[in-house]
Formats: structure tokens, C-alpha cells, sequence
């Protein structure tokens, strides 16, 4: 009987083995992380804690050697939490499901196989003909960061990496200000019995917002210019403090600008090149050694006078004015950048399993569908088609002609 019930014990353990893994095999994601080959990109899409989640609910993580180096995650804190760690690119782009920060390049695409998912940033601004073909032949089905949006209809990657760099762009102006970067030798704030410095800030999204926070809490005097009155009331309602606004009125503006000690361009446009508000001749007018940082310059700047920089040389100096105008300011600070957008990927990807495979999820998530500029190789993104003169197809029929 002893026996007779050992083997039964068994039977009961495998069985119940058969039944996990098949469960297992029918929702897991096989995901490669690549190392990013943009320029200056340190960010990396999850952390290793988040690998760790995704490894416990039966997924497979593959990550290329040194993809986490620029955050400081190094290869065993990822291989230790249970992601499998590979030297070829090639064997990254086997994966179902690429998920990387920058936007993918025509050898990155090259790699990629037939029907494959791709998760990345993709600004329809700055998209490349050649990277969109491929993908269609490809027949790649892709989602855009930039579309992502949360269960409250807010764009989830876009806010959190806008309240970074707004954030970083305030206390980068305080270190140019200070005498080790060759600034005026002021501290960004002021102290009893010292006036305060003056800070400009130009548009009150979510950017200016946390730039018009970070500065007040340094004690600055704050401006904050817009043309959307909607955009200050709520800047002023978010802050809980009374900071002086104004629509964009040339004469008021320049003003301003001339007598402030730094000023941040955070104005951005929906789609295309970004408004320049403050021309040369305003910024030659400017003091010496004040401080311009330009957050739009990937959108070709607020300032006639900015001038694409990169972290290893962040500014220039014209009129003896420091113009810090960096694309990528949210890599400065990667680490926590990486944290941030790791809170939201994770999700994602275990809804993605939860639900049963990206098509549920399309339908399912508002949010989801909203992102998604390529389905199987077709173009599903308004804004991008328009571009490219192309039309774009709807995504809920592909959908169901697809099941």
C-alpha cells in the first residue's frame, strides 16, 4: 500500500507539473531587451526587480550584455533575478516581444523577425521613411510611448519622463548659474537679505510645471508664459501658490526674458517643429552669463538662438549667454528615468499576459489601442500617415480580420 501510494503521490505531482507548465506556455511573453545604440541613450526599459516579477509569473526575459550599464543595473543584477543574458544582438531580436527605449533604426529593424511586437519610443516628428518601411515588410506590430496612455487617459511615459525633465532642467540651470561652470556665481533660490534669482519659464505643461515646482521650492521667483489659459490656471492650481502668469504677449515676454538670470523653453508642439518665441536679437539683450535651457530643441527649439548639445558638451555660449540644449536631458539622470518608465512597462506586460495575448489586450485597453502605430505591418497612426501621405488603416477591423 505504501508503494501503491508513493506512485500515486507522483502521478497527483506530475500531473500537476503537466498542468502548470501548459498553463505557463499558454500566457508567457518571451521578451528581449537590446542594448540601445541611440546616441547618449543610458535608459533601459525595466529594472531587474521588475525582470524578477515578470520571471515569477512564468515569462521569459532575455537581455544583451551591458543593456543596463548606463542606469548602473550590471548583467548579474538582472542574470541573478532570473533574465537570461546573451552577447548577440541577434539572438535578442529572436524574442516575440522587443521592448527598448529609443526609437528603432533601419539595422535594428534588419534583425527583426517577420510578425514580431515591438514596444519603443516613436515621435510621428521624427519618424524615418526607410525605419516605417521596414517595419511594414515586417509586417511588425508596434506600439508608440508617445501614445501609451494610462487608466485615466493621461500618456503615461510621456508625463512621468516630463516630470523628470522638467525637474532636471531647473536644477540644471542651478549648476550653470554657480561659479564651478563658469555662471554668474549665483545660487539658483537666494537666501535672507539677498534678492531671489528670476526664472522664466515658457509654456505650462507638464515640464514647466515641474520646473515652475522645483524652482519655488529653491526660494526662485518664478514666470511662467503660455497661451493656453487653461494650461496656467491648472499650472497655478497644481502648485497651490500664487506665481506670476501670462499669456504670450512678445512685448511683456521679452521683458521679462531680458531681466531674468535663467530662462527654460519648455513649449512644445503637438506634431512638428516647436513655436520659437524668443529671437536673437532678445537673447543678445540678455545679461551675462545667464542661463537658457532649451527642452524643445528636439522639436528645433524655442530660441533662434539654440543649437542641437550633446551630455559630453552640454552648452554653448552666445551673446555671453549659456545655452544648455541637450535633446535627451531625461538620460542625465537614467537611473530614475528607468524606474519610472519600469512602473509602467511592467504593468503592461503582465496585462498583456493576464489577458491573453495582445489582440485581447487591444481590445480590452483603451490605452493599448491608442498607442499602437503598425498592426501585423499595416499603418494604423493618423498623425504618422499623414506625414508620410499614406492612409491609415482602422485598427479594429484589422483586428477582427485577423482572428
Amino acid at each position: 500500500m505504501n508503494e501503491l501510494g508513493k506512485l500515486a503521490n507522483q502521478a497527483m505531482i506530475s500531473t500537476k507539473e503537466m498542468l502548470f507548465e501548459k498553463k505557463k506556455s499558454a500566457k508567457s511573453l518571451f521578451i528581449g531587451i537590446p542594448k540601445e545604440i541611440s546616441l547618449q541613450e543610458k535608459r533601459i526599459c525595466l529594472t531587474p526587480l521588475a525582470v524578477a516579477l515578470l520571471v515569477e509569473n512564468g515569462h521569459e526575459v532575455l537581455i544583451e550584455t551591458g543593456a543596463g550599464a548606463g542606469a548602473n543595473f550590471l548583467d548579474h543584477h538582472y542574470s541573478e533575478q532570473g533574465a537570461r543574458i546573451v552577447a548577440s544582438r541577434e539572438e535578442i531580436y529572436q524574442a516575440d516581444l522587443i521592448i527598448k527605449v529609443g526609437s528603432p533604426t533601419v539595422s535594428e529593424v534588419k534583425l527583426m523577425k517577420e510578425r514580431q511586437v515591438l514596444l519603443s519610443s516613436q515621435q510621428p516628428s521624427l519618424m524615418n521613411a526607410d525605419v516605417l518601411k521596414a517595419l511594414m515588410n515586417k509586417k511588425v506590430t508596434a506600439i508608440s510611448y508617445e501614445y501609451l496612455r494610462d487608466e485615466g487617459g493621461c500618456l503615461a511615459v510621456v508625463r512621468a519622463m516630463s516630470e523628470i525633465v522638467g525637474a532636471t532642467a531647473t536644477l540644471i540651470a542651478g549648476e550653470y548659474l554657480s561659479n564651478a561652470f563658469g555662471g554668474k556665481g549665483l545660487m539658483l533660490g537666494g537666501v535672507t537679505g539677498v534678492a531671489s534669482t528670476e526664472v522664466v519659464i515658457i509654456g505650462a505643461g507638464t515640464v514647466g510645471e515641474q520646473a515652475a515646482r522645483t524652482a519655488l521650492a529653491l526660494g526662485a521667483q518664478v514666470k511662467v508664459f503660455d497661451n493656453s489659459i487653461y494650461k496656467l490656471r491648472r499650472l497655478q492650481n497644481n502648485l497651490g501658490s500664487r506665481v506670476f502668469t501670462s499669456v504670450i504677449q512678445p512685448i511683456i515676454l521679452n521683458k521679462a526674458v531680458i531681466s531674468s538670470d535663467v530662462v527654460i523653453g519648455a513649449l512644445r508642439a503637438r506634431n512638428g517643429r516647436s513655436a520659437c518665441v524668443i529671437s536673437e536679437e532678445t537673447v543678445s539683450k540678455m545679461k551675462p552669463n545667464s542661463v537658457v535651457i532649451d527642452v524643445s530643441i528636439d522639436q528645433g527649439g524655442n530660441f533662434e538662438t539654440s543649437e542641437v548639445t550633446s551630455h559630453d558638451k552640454p552648452v554653448f555660449r552666445k551673446f555671453d549667454v549659456i545655452h544648455y540644449c541637450v535633446p535627451n536631458i531625461a538620460s542625465r539622470v537614467a537611473r530614475t528615468a528607468t524606474y519610472a518608465m519600469s512602473n509602467i512597462f511592467t504593468s503592461i506586460l503582465l496585462d498583456f499576459a493576464e489577458l491573453g495575448g495582445l489582440k485581447n489586450a487591444i481590445w480590452k485597453s483603451p490605452g493599448i489601442r491608442s498607442s499602437i502605430y503598425l498592426y501585423q505591418g499595416n499603418l494604423t497612426n493618423a498623425d504618422m500617415a499623414s506625414r508620410f501621405n499614406m492612409t491609415a488603416k482602422d485598427l479594429d477591423l484589422l483586428v477582427v480580420s485577423s482572428l
